[in-house]
């Protein structure tokens, strides 16, 4: 196979073909890693690694010629998120409070994913500490899609965030598969944005350990790949109980990929009618309507369903999300590892401030004030102790719906791509872009976009369905009805 096809296989063709002897790990490495070399108008990568793939290669070619059992992932090398801490090479969470930073360990989601005997193609831009819908707020400059809208204008556009590199490496054939984070949608919507599919765990499915926390109630790793499949495989080889993580669940790791299956008969799939926003563009109403006529043709029952507090989903998670990132962001201060600022004269408290003040970005600010805020003292009970509250309110409704259906169906976010710069003025207008995906981080659920179609610009749309708590195979499964349907095959055209 010539280096091309190789690069447009996905993660299962690259295991399945590793594993036949078509071609061999060396020469998939070769190829994506000359793809990411060329590929740096998309600026996905902050850290190329070609020598992490080419020896993870080697060894998978080694173990298949001594006839030694191979790991799930031996043959495909990944895009690993750079708020994933990685052992020897540079870990930043697109933050300049973190460069130069090299850890001297490893996260537990990427020691899964080596150990599979997945190679590592090299860190991928995000935005700041996560923190972000767009991939703008990086300190190493923005991420831009693939994808061009088809009415000549060349505007370059936003690949979704936070994890934006993550989406825009996938979609354009520089890496098979990606980890991603999600915290209020993070792996969903950037996945729509950019025509991949995007899988955002249960809460404690995957281990969060070595991975930089933004908002720890919410933060949860995931598969990022061109399908379901692929991303069944994904996840399978991240997940697991981990010791190291107190919020890591103690429950074995079904085989997601084995059990897929299109056919939901005797499904029951909730339509929320909360989801129907105002103002909701025509085209992503008409897709939901195609969803839930595919969920029909797949053999599945659709009931409507109440989520009566979705409307505080967003103000409860822009207090939860900013408090616990003011947290964790604490850590931050100059004295033990990253940036130090130490202007001449200095106390502590002016070293603390200056290091502060350079290291971090505008976003990140934005939600550390925030944060300090509603925890501080007159303040807690007003904000924070009431959202917590809504917060369970929030997990209840879902819990009653799962007494109606056993899926839910719903648009991923509530518009296509759109320009960089287009909203980046007003963090409203920002954060309005999670409303469909944050209700199910609040309430620690499973969730998944997978493509659908095509706006009349010619960008993806994608659909989401969310599921029970530990159902991933249900989202899995409902989430494959969608995409045999959709027979979505559309791809960036190449212009970088």
């Amino acid at each position: 196979m010539t280096a091309t096809n190789l690069t447009d296989l996905g993660i299962a063709g690259i295991r399945d073909g590793f594993r036949a002897g078509t071609f061999s790990a060396r020469e998939v490495a070769d190829a994506f890693n000359a793809a990411v070399a060329g590929a740096d108008a998309l600026n996905a990568f902050i850290v190329k690694t070609p020598d992490h793939a080419i020896a993870a290669a080697d060894a998978a070619d080694k173990a298949r010629a001594d006839g030694a059992d191979l790991g799930a992932l031996a043959g495909v090398p990944l895009g690993i998120k750079d708020l994933f801490c990685t052992e020897g090479y540079q870990t930043t969470a697109a933050s300049g409070m973190l460069g130069g930073f090299v850890p001297t360990y490893e996260s537990t989601v990427t020691a899964k994913l080596f150990g599979a005997g997945a190679g590592m193609l090299g860190k991928l831009n995000l935005d700041q500490f996560a923190m972000g819908s767009s991939n703008e707020t990086s300190a190493f400059g923005n991420v831009i899609s693939p994808w061009r809208r088809n009415d000549s204008g060349n505007a370059p556009l936003a690949p979704g965030g936070s994890s934006g590199g993550s989406s825009a490496a996938v979609a354009a054939r520089i890496a098979p598969g990606a980890t991603g984070t999600d915290t209020g949608g993070s792996i969903r919507q950037p996945a729509a944005f950019t025509g991949i599919s995007g899988i955002k765990p249960t809460y404690g499915r995957c281990s969060r350990w070595g991975t930089v926390a933004f908002a720890s109630s919410l933060d949860q790793a995931g598969a990022m790949a061109h399908d379901v499949r692929d991303c069944a495989i994904m996840l399978e080889a991240m997940s697991g109980f981990d010791a190291k993580d107190s919020t890591s669940v103690e429950l074995s790791v079904p085989n997601w990929e084995a059990a897929l299956s299109a056919d939901l008969k005797g499904k029951k799939v909730g339509i929320p009618k909360e989801y129907r926003v105002d103002g909701m563009p025509a085209d992503i109403e008409a897709l939901w309507q195609q969803g839930i006529a595919w969920m029909k043709d797949a053999g599945a029952e659709i009931v409507e369903v109440s989520l009566p507090h979705t409307k505080y989903a967003l103000p409860t998670y822009y207090i939860i999300a900013p408090a616990e990132a003011s947290s964790n962001l604490a850590r931050y201060d100059g004295v033990r590892y990253g940036l130090r600022d130490l202007p001449d004269g200095a106390n502590l408290q002016d070293m603390y401030a200056a290091t502060r003040a350079a290291g971090f970005g505008a976003e990140v600010k934005r939600r550390i004030m925030i944060g300090t805020y509603v925890l501080s003292a007159g303040f807690y009970d007003a904000y924070y102790t009431k959202a917590q509250k809504v917060r369970a309110l929030i997990a209840r409704d879902f819990a009653q719906a799962w007494e109606k259906c056993d899926v839910l169906l719903t648009p991923t976010a509530p518009s296509a791509a759109f320009a960089l710069g287009e909203k980046s003025a007003d963090p409203l207008a920002m954060y309005l872009n999670d409303v469909f995906t944050v209700p199910s981080s609040l309430a620690g659920l499973p969730a998944m976009s997978v493509p659908g179609g095509l706006d009349p610009q010619g960008l993806p749309l994608g659909l989401q369905i969310i599921g029970k708590p530990f159902d991933e195979q249900g989202v899995l499964n409902a989430s494959l009805a969608i995409e045999q349907r959709a027979g979505f095959a559309a791809r960036p055209g190449k212009w970088w």
